[in-house]
């Protein structure tokens, strides 16, 4: 589908601020008014369509927090346990509990990177997650699972799209919660998510088909965290 509208706007009403295509709302896959809670979120997905140039094809990829706050509504809202426990299992084989039995400089930066986070899931969620090393499963305390799993819980549904995208992509629900909270940025986000693949690259160089699955791991992750921050206090269930 080539671009079909000339302008885009924000229209604020009593439940949220739609986007406006030609002073007609957007719409969903499943044609739901797209509605968020927060002028920011709004203007910012405005400005995606605004961007796509005149008459050219419109590519969803180009389009990510419009995906984010359309998978919001229209797939969390009806599935939002699922959606909350497919996101908290991650608890259960967290990437920052898994390290490196070698060498000393990556086990190292495994530990830099991410203990603090594991120190920060403890003390902000009572989620105190144990390490191993190596591949093998680590059984981790029904305490620290329930804790966690009230921590995704606790966000709205539309926070809940891109914690969940956030999660799937970092393979660490400790990691999603911390950008959510403001205690990483979508940089320090992409370093720990990919601590093992960037030191490879520094160890034996890069090649042009793991650069390009980096770089969509980093679009998504920048993606997600700005969502989030957009969202501003909204993210959190009233």
């Amino acid at each position: 589908m080539k671009r079909f509208y000339k302008e885009t706007g924000v229209d604020a009403g009593e439940d949220g601020f739609r986007v406006l295509l030609d002073g007609k709302p957007m719409r969903t896959p499943a044609k739901a008014v797209l509605v968020v809670p927060t002028r920011a979120l709004a203007e910012a997905i405005a400005a995606e369509w605004a961007a796509v140039p005149d008459k050219a094809e419109i590519n969803a990829a180009h389009l990510p927090l419009t995906r984010l706050a359309a998978t919001g509504i229209d797939r969390v809202v009806a599935r939002r346990d699922e959606v909350i426990a497919d996101t908290a299992k991650y608890a259960a084989s967290d990437l920052l509990c898994y390290r490196a039995a070698g060498p000393d400089s990556l086990i190292g930066l495994q530990r830099e990177r991410w203990d603090p986070l594991l120190a920060w899931a403890a003390e902000r969620h009572g989620a105190r997650l144990v390490t191993a090393e190596g591949i093998g499963f680590v059984e981790q305390a029904a305490e620290a699972r329930a804790r966690l799993h009230e921590a995704v819980s606790a966000h709205g549904d539309l926070a809940l799209s891109a914690l969940y995208n956030l999660t799937h992509t970092a393979g660490s629900v400790v990691i999603a919660l911390a950008v959510s909270d403001g205690r990483l940025d979508a940089a320090g986000a992409f370093a720990a998510a990919q601590t093992d693949e960037l030191y490879q690259v520094d160890r034996w160089g890069d090649d042009p088909i793991a650069e390009k699955q980096r770089e969509g791991v980093r679009r998504d992750i920048e993606a997600c965290a700005r969502f989030l921050s957009l969202l501003e206090n909204a993210r959190l269930r009233g």
